[in-house]
């Protein structure tokens, strides 16, 4: 693998990570309702632990993107 290709991958990962976060986001904030009740019946948690959980699913998988896709892709293009 050449490192043009190495950076286009990883620009293509950045790119369809970032539209799964923003599109989970979107979705837990437009119908947080019907999600956490859903959730809370399968898995039997309490609403305010739900929030917390959705809270740190977001931020982990931020913190994911950042250092596995983007932070790599940075440097390739740096060194080109």
């Amino acid at each position: 693998m050449t490192m043009g290709t190495a950076t286009e991958l990883l620009g293509w990962a950045s790119a369809i990570n970032v539209g799964v976060l923003l599109l989970s986001t979107l979705a837990l904030l437009a119908m947080r309702e019907s999600i956490t009740k859903i959730h809370s019946r399968l898995f039997g948690l309490d609403e305010k632990d739900l929030g917390r959980a959705y809270f740190q699913y977001l931020a982990q998988y931020k913190i994911a993107i950042i250092v596995l896709n983007i932070a790599p892709y940075l440097a390739l293009k740096l060194m080109a």
